[in-house]
């Protein structure tokens, strides 16, 4: 069994080093969009899990590689923004964003970073906006189906971006199991890896 790492908006394959650090067991394949750098796919063959945060499960979500056999997803979701009858954070706070982002891009990534409890900065050429800009949009209008492989979303009780409701609603009809760590915020594999690393190493046994 391998380990595919997909990291959400705004952040790159460092945000997994805490996590994967705890996980030396197996393989690991982690990728990067190319915010803050060159973009790596990573090629996984056979069996894998998926070690998923925030918008990054939706990206193994709408293209799941094959050998998927079951998906961590850490303050993960299969959709963003709500819709008549389902909860989510509301259009139009992504719409406020994609119009400033047009015009600030580094300051709207900062002022996401510290919603989620990140102190992170960014210099002038350190940013590559069209890639940001591109996947913000998918958070504001992706929707991608949830495979028929068992899914453990692990959120936090404190998830500043993710409100209650939508936490309790993600995932309706998968094989889904839940963990809520009461404390946590947006940033769980940064705030509790040890948490999180007993759940991959759950998953991976049950699906082995």
């Amino acid at each position: 069994m391998k380990l595919l790492f997909a990291h959400g908006w705004g952040f790159d394959s460092t945000f997994w080093a805490p996590l994967a650090a705890l996980l030396p067991a197996w393989p690991h394949a982690i990728d990067d969009c190319g915010y803050f750098g060159a973009p790596h796919e990573p090629r996984i063959e056979g069996p894998f899990v998926a070690v998923t945060h925030s918008f990054g499960t939706m990206r193994v979500l709408a293209a799941p590689p094959p050998g998927l056999a079951g998906i961590i997803a850490i303050n993960g979701f299969e959709r963003f923004t709500a819709l008549p009858g389902r909860p989510g954070v509301p259009v139009r706070v992504l719409d406020r964003m994609l119009r400033r982002f047009e015009i600030e891009p580094r300051a709207v990534l900062t002022e996401f970073h510290r919603s989620c409890g990140s102190d992170a900065t960014f210099g002038e050429d350190e940013i590559d906006p069209a890639r940001l800009h591109a996947d913000l949009l998918r958070l504001r209008d992706a929707a991608p189906p949830i495979p028929r492989v068992p899914v453990l979303a692990l959120h936090g009780g404190r998830d500043p971006l993710l409100p209650a409701a939508m936490r309790e609603a993600t995932f309706a009809g998968a094989r889904i199991s839940r963990m809520i760590h009461d404390k946590g915020g947006h940033l769980l594999p940064l705030e509790a890896p040890e948490l999180c690393a007993a759940a991959v190493r759950g998953m991976v046994e049950g699906v082995a």
